[in-house]
């Protein structure tokens, strides 16, 4: 049998664009995002998808871009 994942949250990653990055990382927790994480444009990260976890793009504090995973 195999497993299955629990779902994700109904959100919208465009909705955090423009946000500072605090107050992103607040509301990603309270709409249900297990692992949130902040990273540095250009920054080198590896490509598995993690169920659950929400990538924030920050420069200057701001979120510039957001995906899944």
């Amino acid at each position: 049998m195999t497993p299955t994942p629990p779902a994700q949250p109904d959100d919208v990653p465009d909705s955090y664009l423009g946000l500072a990055a605090p107050e992103a990382e607040r509301i990603a927790r309270e709409r249900g995002w297990t692992t949130v994480r902040a990273l540095p444009p250009g920054a080198i990260i590896t490509m598995e998808f993690l169920q659950g976890r929400l990538n924030f793009e920050v420069e200057n504090g701001t979120v510039i871009r957001c995906w899944l995973g």
